[in-house]
């Protein structure tokens, strides 16, 4: 009876030592014990520039838009002129969202993407020129990672190069 009580205690004592081990990899140093205090504390909105030692935050948002200026809406038309220049900023999730601007977007008439290729043709409807400038509809036209100063002097002569000069808009 005394060897099965052993191997009782034994078992418990390896079970709570695996709970532990577990535990500091899911949850390392305090912050299981500081989430679970809060959970246990009334909910107070932290303020997320505040550091959690109470010294004054080095970082200080500042917006410099209006609501009037977030809440704008911009007309774009498809059949006229109208151009959307994408700058592909890094690390931005800018790839994604060039995606976004080839396969998801609803217009009259959507870019057309095949399998397996990473371009798409973004043609304005009835016309053969794009809409749209970015390296997912037109390539790398103005060189890889163009930044503003590269896309304002490079986007006018690359598009007005593909039409006629009597077709050209004024800009």
């Amino acid at each position: 009876m005394e060897d099965w009580s052993h191997k009782v205690l034994l078992a418990v004592v390896m079970l709570f030592l695996f709970a532990v081990i577990v535990l500091q990899y899911v949850c390392p140093g305090t912050e299981c014990q500081l989430l679970r205090l809060r959970a246990l504390s009334p909910a107070v909105a932290a303020d997320p520039y505040r550091a959690e030692d109470e010294t004054p935050a080095r970082f200080v948002p500042r917006f410099n838009f209006s609501a009037d200026d977030l809440l704008r809406r911009g007309d774009f038309n498809i059949k006229g002129d109208d151009l959307i220049v994408f700058l592909h900023i890094q690390k931005t999730g800018g790839t994604t969202f060039g995606r976004h601007l080839v396969r998801n977007i609803q217009l009259e008439q959507p870019c057309e993407c095949r399998a397996g290729q990473k371009k798409c043709t973004c043609h304005r409807p009835g016309k053969r020129e794009t809409w749209l400038f970015s390296r997912f509809s037109t390539g790398w036209s103005c060189g890889l990672h163009a930044d503003w100063t590269e896309l304002t002097n490079c986007v006018p002569s690359v598009v007005d190069s593909k039409k006629e000069v009597r077709l050209r808009p004024s800009r």
